[in-house]
């Protein structure tokens, strides 16, 4: 996976962050091409070697003719859209932009809609955000972290007057994020490099372990006193870090990754339309899908609906809930998961194949899950009642696979010998792990069109399971099938 990680002992800005990025290996004739074709005229954009405190880096410099007006985010958004900039270059560059315009709606009590930006609607403030966009695009950056970044302190004077560092929508763009202490009399981070990183920085921190293939240095405008005014930006890829066998901590067990989160309240949609919109994000890969009922204005009951999905499947499942819903607009963000290692099983019971999940647990014991619609049926074909179904279910994988606290008790397990109990319980262990390495070996991108707790395409039968006594000789081969979530 390429990676980058911003070291902003400097701060960041706008320009710095193009800056860092030109000389990471981006192209400025690209970024030029992508003002011309926003509409832009008489703006060419340069880059130049500087030095800060005997450190070269980049400069990258905006010339433009003066202008008075004050853009809208509708304005900036269509500028974009024209522009012949890649797909995934135009979404980065929207989603900095809608996070700006969410929060100077915030701090000025206003709306989106009506939200007009000042110095984030200059043209330099553009270039800049189109520019990163650009530039993080054709260096193929998949995931980016971030040092804490420092604000610096004192005043500094905007279009509404004088203000305290960090400004207003700066502040409230550095929401969670570790800030680190400074002194300097500087306005170190811009409301842009803050919308930057808040966007695009995934975790915050001490550089991860990565093998480094390319360093960029982005110069500020000024010299600092006590440091050169530099981003430092180094591009590489992900090395795995590894972990102790001895240890026993959760983390061992578990998996993270962002997933985007995509929201809109619905008021003049019919039940009928939720469904299948809800039905269509589904079958489009969504890892959750669910609604809550919310009030309105005008006292109109609503709709909250929201979706869970990869970050790659993103702009997908927009295109899906601007089809099938008639929303006007959609809020999305990036948010961390956790999820423990699970794979599909199917199990025979004393009524036919039952389907379900197995998940190892952070204490290394495996749990199992029937699958609702398998226990159904069967309670229905046979005038049971669900609940034994499920429970009978759980009873069969108990006994197949060594974990039922009354298998020391078997009649059959009397008559055997301790070394034949030992086989029995290892080849079971063996079976589960086979299952949980084939999981991991299975090619992400082709199960992930899978929808999760949906039948998939069986494997060939594994080795017979051992037999049980009595009335459960009938459990016998185990197939095993696997949903879509990556392993470790």
């Amino acid at each position: 996976m390429k990676i980058a990680y911003l070291d902003c002992l400097s701060g960041i800005s706008g320009d710095m962050t193009v800056s860092a990025l030109l000389d990471s290996g981006a192209d400025l004739a690209a970024i030029q091409s992508a003002v011309s074709s926003m509409g832009l005229t008489g703006v060419t954009t340069t880059a130049s070697q500087t030095s800060r405190k005997g450190f070269r880096g980049i400069l990258f410099s905006v010339d433009h003719p003066p202008q008075v007006v004050h853009r809208n985010l509708s304005t900036i958004l269509a500028m974009i859209r024209r522009s012949t900039i890649s797909t995934n270059a135009k979404d980065i560059a929207m989603r900095i932009f809608e996070r700006l315009g969410r929060v100077e709606a915030k701090v000025h009590g206003t709306t989106l809609e009506r939200i007009h930006f000042h110095e984030i609607g200059a043209i330099d403030s553009i270039v800049d955000i189109v520019g990163t966009a650009v530039a993080w695009d054709e260096l193929g950056i998949q995931r980016a972290y971030a040092s804490p970044i420092p604000t610096g302190t004192g005043t500094i004077k905007i279009a509404h007057g004088m203000v305290s560092i960090p400004a207003p929508a700066t502040a409230e763009l550095l929401f969670n994020v570790p800030i680190a202490p400074c002194g300097l009399p500087f306005e170190m981070t811009t409301p842009t490099g803050a919308a930057i990183v808040a966007e695009l920085v995934d975790e915050f921190g001490p550089m991860p372990s990565m093998q480094v293939c390319r360093i960029g240095y982005g110069s500020g405008q000024r010299e600092m006193p006590d440091r050169p005014n530099l981003l430092r930006v180094l591009l590489g890829h992900e090395v795995p870090g590894k972990k102790s066998p001895q240890s026993s901590t959760s983390d061992e067990f578990t998996e993270a990754e962002q997933i985007c989160i995509l929201e809109t309240n619905l008021d003049d949609v019919s039940g009928e339309q939720i469904g299948f919109a809800m039905e269509m994000a589904w079958k489009n890969g969504a890892l959750d899908v669910f609604t809550i009922p919310i009030q309105m204005k005008k006292n109109r009951p609503g709709v909250l609906l929201t979706v869970l999905c990869r970050r790659e499947d993103g702009k997908r499942m927009e295109e899906v809930l601007f089809e099938h819903t008639g929303t006007l607009g959609i809020r999305h963000r990036k948010q961390s998961r956790s999820f423990i290692p699970r794979a599909k099983i199917e199990i025979n019971t004393l009524w036919g194949a039952v389907s379900g999940k197995i998940a190892k647990l952070p204490s290394g014991k495996v749990d199992f899950s029937p699958e609702y619609e398998d226990c159904r049926g069967i309670a229905l074909a046979n005038g049971l009642r669900l609940v034994e179904v499920m429970d009978g279910a759980k009873e069969s994988f108990a006994f197949q696979h060594g974990t039922h606290p009354f298998n020391s008790a078997r009649k059959d397990t009397e008559t055997r010998t301790s070394s034949d109990s030992d086989a029995i319980q290892t080849s079971n262990s063996a079976t589960i792990n086979q299952a949980f390495q084939q999981a991991a070996a299975e090619d992400e991108s082709s199960a992930s069109s899978e929808l999760f707790g949906e039948a998939g395409t069986t494997s060939e039968p594994s080795p017979t399971a051992p037999k049980a006594a009595d009335d459960l000789e009938c459990i016998q081969d185990t197939l095993y099938r696997w949903d879509s979530s990556p392993w470790g």
